[in-house]
């Protein structure tokens, strides 16, 4: 058995000592030399990764060849075909330099620039033209220029003090002093902008905990924001901070921003850099202090020496998170790496009576049919719990099942082609060839997956997950609507949730716009509930990730060490009309489905994977725990 989180490590050591240090190393790359190697029919290109830019670095190259004047930019996209080849044609005949930037934006025209490349004959173009491109990797970008061309792979520094080492190179002591009458509050203020910068950008090592979607922040929205600070604090005779804060959060890195709870959470994280505190003697920006201000009057070398000597691995506390957020990290990085050697397996079987790769998938599938059951019979159900007035809940129960059925159907009809395929009955499909790499590989077929509920669990778990969750809709059918709902078990939580509200509505006779949830966390398990409250209900299925909830100071407190998630207890959601939310002694925490928290935006605003936000009590303030990216969550990936 291996520890997931210190996987990777061990795997960086054993490569260390086998091969090398440089190899575990990122190189970088020196365009001199690789502009060496080129010629006008071999073109350079970046292969980009996310959060990175070699835009500038080719600038400041071209300048270095004396070729700043004779390069040529454009940035592909729909309709810059015509004018991108107009480009290339006139740099050939001129001797200049042409930059493509972002071809994977422009896949329709990868076809006409591999017949460009192709028709260049080196004998008539001229000898200075060279073609630079920039791509994120793509399954478009025509192999025959990737076969033919120099490459060189463009990774963003990793950690705050490379972010930082990044941003402070980019500037020099004119811009530092170039706020006049403002030098010490502008220095100040860029230092917080730089930290801000790199914080966001790594706070997406940390997965779902950092930002629920890895948005590509960029040097340029860092650029901008100095830009502007400089413009607002030479107009201003206060420091407006409160426009530097709405500029920055919700425009220049904001505007990238599409899931409200992430939008949040980076507001919250902008309030700490961008505040009158800053200007204090030894203000610091993390508890242990290693990240602080430091005084003003040194210049753009104090700034650099400072910065080199912070830690080259970052401790999760200038996030704002828990120690365990490390843990997270490190196990994401594991599954992935190990996700990835299981895609390269091969599918032939082996030697020595080992069973092949059909019989293994043929055993999963018979094995999966004998656990999953059939469809639910909807007649019985709809003759014991009619559709009525006064309960909602008939309708719920009939709405699950029906959704629920789909996919035991599914399942079924699916599992029983593959195993005639298998033997030659039918015809093995692109669909079936599909899924018995899915079964192969222990993971959820996608025609499963398109007719489920979201879940990261694998395979053998999912279906596990699955008989639970149709246990609990025949417990329903059987002793009545129970007097605590898993929510975990639900196919669409949202429609349970709004018939709670309409039963109150109707019993009430009032609008269910008027209506939301008050919430009170309960100290009784919910074996010990036998009977369902008159207003609202019980849910139960909940964990809790980033914190713990404490029963004894009935408060949300810190996660204990290497404890990732935690059991919630018991929620009681009331409804009330015309309820006022409370400003202070609570945290408005986030119920997601899976542990990604990420799904697509939805027609009210929300993730499809965000079901409700719950109110809990807690004696620190909300900000603290948005930063920590507390969460509730449905159901774990195991």
């Amino acid at each position: 058995m291996f520890r997931s989180d210190t996987l990777t490590n061990a795997m960086q050591d054993y490569v260390a000592l086998q091969l090398g240090q440089r190899f575990i190393e990122p190189q970088t790359s020196d365009l001199h030399l690789v502009f060496k190697d080129s010629s006008t029919t071999t073109p350079l290109i970046f292969v980009l990764s996310a959060g990175t830019d070699p835009a500038s670095d080719l600038y400041k190259f071209a300048e270095e060849m004396k070729f700043s004047k004779k390069l040529l930019a454009i940035s592909l996209g729909q309709g810059q075909g015509v004018r991108a080849e107009a480009l290339m044609k006139s740099a050939m005949e001129r001797g200049k330099w042409v930059f493509f930037q972002n071809c994977h934006l422009s896949p329709s025209w990868m076809p006409s620039l591999e017949r460009l490349i192709e028709n260049i004959d080196p004998d008539k173009v001229h000898r200075d033209f060279r073609l630079w491109l920039t791509s994120m990797p793509s399954n478009k970008f025509p192999v025959s220029i990737l076969q033919n061309s120099s490459k060189m792979t463009v990774e963003p520094p990793r950690g705050i003090k490379a972010n930082l080492l990044k941003s402070y190179t980019s500037i020099n002591d004119d811009f530092l002093i170039s706020c006049e009458g403002r030098v010490s509050e502008f220095k100040s203020l860029v230092l917080s902008l730089c930290l801000f910068h790199g914080v966001t950008l790594e706070r997406r090592k940390f997965g779902a905990l950092g930002f629920n979607i890895p948005y590509e922040f960029t040097d340029g929205d860092l650029r901008i924001c100095l830009s502007q600070l400089k413009m607002f604090l030479m107009e201003y005779s206060d420091i407006p901070f409160k426009v530097l804060t709405y500029t920055a959060g919700q425009i220049n890195y904001g505007g990238r921003v599409t899931d409200d709870w992430d939008r949040r959470c980076i507001m919250n994280i902008l309030d700490s850099f961008y505040n009158d505190n800053v200007f204090q003697d030894g203000f610091t920006y993390s508890p242990s202090g290693v990240y602080k201000q430091i005084s003003t009057e040194i210049d753009h070398t104090g700034y650099m020496e400072y910065i080199r000597s912070l830690p080259i691995n970052d401790t999760p506390e200038i996030f704002g998170l828990h120690d365990n957020a490390n843990i997270t990290f490190a196990q994401n990085e594991t599954f992935a790496l190990l996700g990835s050697l299981v895609m390269l397996q091969p599918r032939s079987g082996g030697g020595g009576g080992a069973k092949s790769r059909d019989e293994i998938i043929e055993t999963q599938a018979k094995f999966i049919l004998d656990k999953v059951e059939h469809p639910i019979p909807i007649g019985p159900v709809l003759k014991n719990y009619p559709v009525i007035y006064e309960e909602s809940m008939n309708s719920v129960l009939v709405q699950e099942i029906i959704r629920y059925n789909k996919l035991l159907s599914a399942i079924h009809s699916t599992l029983n082609d593959l195993l005639k395929a298998i033997v030659g009955l039918v015809v093995m499909s692109q669909p079936l060839e599909e899924m018995s790499n899915d079964l192969f590989n222990n993971t959820v077929p996608g025609l499963w997956a398109s007719k489920a509920y979201p879940s990261l669990k694998p395979l053998s778990a999912w279906v596990i997950d699955l008989g639970s969750r149709i246990q609990f809709i025949h417990t329903w059918i059987k002793d009545g609507i129970p007097p605590v709902f898993w929510i975990s078990g639900f196919f669409f939580p949202q429609a349970f949730l709004t018939g709670t509200l309409q039963n109150y509505a109707r019993t009430e006779v009032i609008s269910i716009d008027t209506i939301s949830f008050r919430f009170e966390i309960l100290k009784l398990h919910f074996d010990a509930i036998d009977k369902r409250p008159k207003n609202g209900c019980y849910i139960r299925g909940l964990f809790m990730e980033g914190a713990r909830w404490s029963a004894d100071l009935h408060t949300i407190e810190e996660s204990r060490a290497k404890e990732l998630y935690t059991e919630f207890p018991v929620i009681w959601l009331i409804p009330e009309a015309n309820r006022e939310k409370p400003e202070s002694g609570l945290y408005d925490c986030p119920i997601y489905k899976t542990l990604t928290r990420a799904g697509t935006l939805s027609t009210t605003g929300h993730s499809t994977n965000f079901v409700l936000p719950v109110e809990i009590p807690s004696n620190k303030p909300q900000s603290y725990w948005i930063k920590r990216g507390v969460a509730l969550i449905c159901a774990l990936n195991y």
